[in-house]
C-alpha cells in the first residue's frame, strides 16, 4: 500500500516579477515523517513554506496538504498546522503566558498543559514579557506556539537558528516525540548538521529547485566524514587507500580523506602512526553542492 501523503507539491512555480523564486518544483512529504528542507539562503526554501500555507500567491502549480487544496482550503488546513516563520515576531510588552493562552483561544484550545510542559523543556520563563525576551527565547515561543495545540502537521523555517547546543538537543528530542505521535513535521534548515540528527528524509533545493531527495542514511554514506590528520613521523598515502575511502589529499605532514565506510580501517591506518592532531568533521552544505550538484560529483 502506498505511503499517505500529507504535503503533496507539483510543478510549483513563484515569480517576484523577473526573478524566479521556484520553479516547477515537484516534492511529497509523507505522514508521520520529519522531512528536513535543506539549501542555502535564497534558494527558495521559504518561498516554498510559505506557498504551502496561501501565504504567498503561487504564479503556477499545485500544492495539496491533507488532500485539500493548499489555497482554497487554506482555513481547513490551518486548523490542523502549526507554524513557525522564519521572521517569527511578537507583540511587545505582553506577558508571555499571556500571548500563548490567546493563540491557544483562537484554536479553541483550553488546555495550556502541552503549552507549559514545551516551556519547561525549553527552559522559557512564562511569567516574562515579550520584550524582555533575548533572540534564542523568542525563538523558543515561536517552536511552542507552533506546538501547543498539538497539529497533525508542523512547517518550521529555520527552527534551531538561534538555539544554543543545548536547547538544540532537547528541541530534537521533542521533534522526535512528535513523529512517535505520527505527527509530520516539514522544516527548512541551510544546516546539514541539523537535519541529520532528526530527519528521515531531505530534500536539498538549489536555485529554486529541488536537486534530491534523500533518505537521510543515503544522504550521509554520499557525504561520508571528513578526516584530517597532521602525524609527528612519516607516511604515505597509499597506506590510506582503503575500501570506503575517497578524496585522498596529502599536504606536507598532514593527510585529509573522505570515509564513507569502514572507520575501523582508517583508524588502524592512522594508529600506525604519531598523531599531532586529527580532527574528523561532516561536510558543510556548501561542500556538499559544490561535491555532487554543482561540480557533477558522483557519490
Amino acid at each position: 500500500m502506498a505511503e499517505e501523503k500529507v504535503i503533496e507539491i507539483e510543478n510549483l512555480t513563484k515569480m517576484y516579477g523577473n526573478h524566479v523564486g521556484v520553479k516547477d518544483l515537484n516534492l511529497a512529504v509523507r505522514k508521520g515523517e520529519i522531512m528536513g528542507f535543506l539549501g542555502p539562503n535564497g534558494a527558495g526554501k521559504t518561498t516554498t513554506l510559505r506557498s504551502c500555507l496561501a501565504l504567498l500567491a503561487k504564479t503556477a502549480g499545485k500544492i495539496t496538504i491533507f488532500g485539500l487544496d493548499s489555497h482554497k482550503d487554506a482555513v481547513a488546513i490551518r486548523k490542523k498546522t502549526g507554524y513557525l516563520p522564519g521572521d517569527f515576531g511578537l507583540i511587545s510588552s505582553v506577558k508571555v503566558s499571556s500571548y500563548l493562552t490567546y493563540l491557544l483561544s483562537l484554536r479553541g484550545c483550553k488546555s495550556t498543559e502541552k503549552m507549559e510542559s514545551l516551556a519547561k523543556r525549553l527552559e522559557l520563563d512564562l511569567s516574562r514579557k515579550t520584550n524582555e525576551l533575548s533572540k534564542g527565547n523568542k525563538l523558543k515561543v515561536g517552536i511552542i506556539q507552533s506546538l501547543m495545540a498539538d497539529p497533525d502537521l508542523v512547517i518550521m523555517d529555520e527552527p534551531t537558528s538561534g538555539l544554543d547546543p543545548l536547547m538544540k538537543q532537547e528541541f530534537y528530542r521533542i521533534l522526535r516525540e512528535e513523529k512517535k505521535g505520527k505527527k509530520t513535521v516539514f522544516m527548512s534548515s541551510h544546516i546539514l548538521a541539523d537535519v541529520e540528527r532528526v530527519c528521515d528524509r531531505v530534500a536539498i533545493i538549489r536555485k529554486g529547485q529541488v536537486k534530491v531527495v534523500e533518505e537521510i542514511q543515503a544522504l550521509q554514506r554520499k557525504t561520508g566524514k571528513v578526516l584530517e590528520v597532521e602525524f609527528g613521523d612519516p607516511f604515505t598515502i597509499d597506506e590510506f587507500k582503503l575500501e570506503g575511502v575517497s578524496d585522498l589529499q596529502q599536504e606536507n605532514d598532514r593527510i585529509i580523506l573522505t570515509i564513507h565506510e569502514n572507520l575501523d580501517g582508517v583508524i588502524a591506518a592512522v594508529s600506525k602512526h604519531r598523531i599531532l592532531n586529527m580532527n574528523l568533521r561532516t561536510y558543510s552544505l556548501e561542500q556538499l553542492f559544490l561535491k555532487y550538484y554543482v561540480e557533477g560529483g558522483n557519490p
